[in-house]
């Protein structure tokens, strides 16, 4: 009731905002249909078509040269799953831009990393699990954020309250676990629960044709881990307390770009590294033509226990992947890739690609099938998930 309140009273000062000022107003609505090849493998799942409605409006109004506020409201409504389903607040901030600081006080996205693969250290904002499972999209995070812009790098400061659980399909979605997650029944290494004050700073520079950044956390752990119940009917999620430090680097050499990832966390079993390593290599105007043609190789591994952790797909993996920009009138783009697990021989292909229809409509493709998924247990869920989605996406 707390946490509802907090976010109404939110909303409430944005609207307030903006009803005294002049405010930009932009968003997109869209509609999307989802195909399965194969009927499902676990009882009460839908077969057939998904489809679903987005609406994302945005308002930002900037107040003077020193302040700035925006307002992104997030809702889906899916004809068949009902926990896909959903409202979110996915920004509602005021930004008080001072003489080279900055300090956000509200509901926000924060993006760190470099690699394409995975975003291995992106740790502040909590994964929309039914959005997507490629883990792209992020719930909204309430937090004080203080940064200060030197000549010699800069540093951000983050107070995360309010915690946000992870969203999970209902028993009648696709792409989920044998067992559907029970959300009302999360535990909690600390006793605070999700109102634990979660700590986070990330030093960034950038130095000839480097770029770093240096990242720590330390609180409740964005990925819980799942556990069966007693009557081994339902997954319990279990937040645990860890502390990470992270490290990203992105080398640019004129049409190559060298990336790492990498982290050490502790408190979810052993202390365990992790790591993205790859680069991403772009033909310009390839073949005399006006495309861009970038070519990635990434390596990704995790040494995590895999008892007391939460379980991950990317133990010792390698990602394949083409990014095609036609640079055309309709900004035509197209991502595909593969991804091999190096010991079993299970992966997945994966292609997304989009085109604008007139000035203001986007035609977006996306297709995902999984290969040899009986062959890891963590994937074998999937084996009958393979997917089509089609989305027309209104921007206005």
């Amino acid at each position: 009731m707390c946490a509802n309140s907090a976010r109404l009273g939110l909303v409430w000062l944005w609207l307030s905002i903006i009803n005294v000022s002049a405010a930009e107003f932009s968003g997109q609505l869209s509609m999307e249909l989802r195909g399965f090849s194969q009927d499902a493998q676990y009882p009460r799942q839908l077969n057939g078509l998904q489809t679903s409605i987005m609406l994302a409006p945005e308002w930002r109004t900037y107040l003077g040269d020193n302040i700035q506020t925006a307002l992104i409201p997030y809702l889906r409504v899916d004809a068949r799953d009902h926990q896909r389903t959903h409202a979110d607040l996915r920004e509602a901030y005021m930004l008080y831009i001072g003489n080279n600081w900055e300090l956000l006080l509200g509901v926000n996205r924060e993006f760190w990393g470099v690699t394409e693969a995975r975003h291995l250290i992106n740790i502040i904002n909590q994964v929309d699990a039914v959005e997507n499972i490629d883990e792209e999209d992020y719930l909204g995070q309430l937090m004080l954020n203080l940064t200060l812009q030197r000549a010699y790098g800069r540093f951000s400061f983050y107070l995360l309250p309010l915690f946000r659980e992870r969203t999970f399909s209902s028993e009648k979605g696709r792409l989920r676990a044998p067992l559907s997650v029970d959300k009302r029944r999360a535990d909690y290494e600390h006793q605070d629960q999700q109102w634990h004050t979660d700590l986070a700073f990330r030093y960034s520079h950038y130095r000839g044709d480097w770029d770093m950044g240096v990242s720590v956390f330390h609180g409740t752990s964005r990925e819980p881990h799942l556990r069966i119940n007693h009557q081994q009917d339902a997954l319990l999620p279990y937040y645990d307390q860890i502390s990470q430090l992270g490290l990203e680097l992105q080398y640019t050499q004129e049409a190559m770009l060298w990336k790492f990832e990498g982290l050490t966390r502790a408190g979810q079993g052993h202390t365990f590294l992790a790591s993205v390593v790859g680069l991403e290599y772009t033909l310009f105007q390839a073949f005399n033509s006006q495309a861009d043609i970038g070519f990635l190789v990434e390596h990704l591994y995790d040494g995590r226990d895999r008892v007391e952790a939460p379980q991950t797909i990317f133990q010792n993996d390698l990602f394949l992947g083409i990014r095609v920009a036609l640079n055309d009138m309709q900004d035509t783009t197209m991502l595909a890739g593969m991804m091999r697990d190096l010991q079993n021989e299970s992966g997945s292909l994966r292609l997304e690609a989009e085109r604008r229809v007139g000035d203001s409509i986007k035609l977006e493709l996306e297709t995902q099938l999984f290969i040899n998924a009986q062959h890891d247990r963590t994937v074998t869920a999937f084996k009958r998930d393979n997917f089509v989605t089609l989305t027309l996406a209104q921007y206005f």
